[in-house]
C-alpha cells in the first residue's frame, strides 16, 4: 500500500468509528440530554459533528503518516499503533458510557484514561512522525476541554 492509501484507510477507519459510536448519542441528544443542567459554556448541539469529525480525519491522516514507516521502524510503528487502536476504542467508550447509559460519572473516570491514552499516543506518532504529532495537539485539546464538560455535567446533575 503507498501512504496515500494507508491514510485514506485509516481516516475511512477512524470516520466510520465516530459514525457508530455515534449510534449511541443519536438518541440520547434528543431525548435524555436536554433534560441535563449543562454549565455556561457549553456549546450548541451543533458544532460537535463538525469537530469531531475533523479530529477524525486528523487522526487518521497521523495514523496514516505514522504506519507508512512500518518498513523502516516496525516495532516503534507496531507499538504506537496499538496505542491509536486503544484510544480509539476509549473514544467510542465514552460515547457508549455518557449518552447510551447516561452515566456521566463513569464517563469522567473514562475520560481521564482517554486522555492519558490520546497523549501517549501523540508521544509515540511524535518519535515517528512529527506531523503526526502535531495533528494530536487539536484532540487532546478538544479531550481536555471535553473532561472539565463531562465533570461540569456531573457536577450539576448529580
Amino acid at each position: 500500500m503507498n501512504k496515500l492509501t494507508k491514510i485514506l484507510t485509516v481516516v475511512v477507519t477512524c470516520l466510520a468509528i465516530g459514525y457508530f459510536s455515534g449510534n449511541s448519542t443519536r438518541s440520547a441528544i434528543l431525548d435524555w440530554y436536554p433534560t441535563l443542567i449543562k454549565p455556561s459554556f457549553n456549546p450548541p448541539n451543533w458544532i460537535f459533528a463538525p469537530v469531531w469529525s475533523m479530529l477524525y480525519i486528523m487522526m487518521g491522516i497521523a495514523a496514516g503518516l505514522v504506519w507508512d514507516r512500518i518498513d523502516f521502524e516496525k516495532e516503534i510503528v507496531k507499538k504506537a499503533l496499538i496505542v491509536f487502536a486503544i484510544q480509539l476504542a476509549l473514544n467510542a467508550l465514552w460515547s457508549y458510557l455518557f449518552f447510551g447509559l447516561h452515566n456521566p460519572m463513569l464517563a469522567g473516570l473514562e475520560i481521564i484514561v482517554l486522555w492519558l491514552m490520546i497523549y501517549e499516543t501523540y508521544l509515540q506518532f511524535s518519535k515517528i512522525n512529527k506531523i503526526a504529532g502535531y495533528l494530536f495537539i487539536p484532540y487532546l485539546a478538544w479531550v481536555s476541554f471535553a473532561m472539565v464538560l463531562n465533570a461540569s455535567i456531573w457536577w450539576l446533575n448529580k
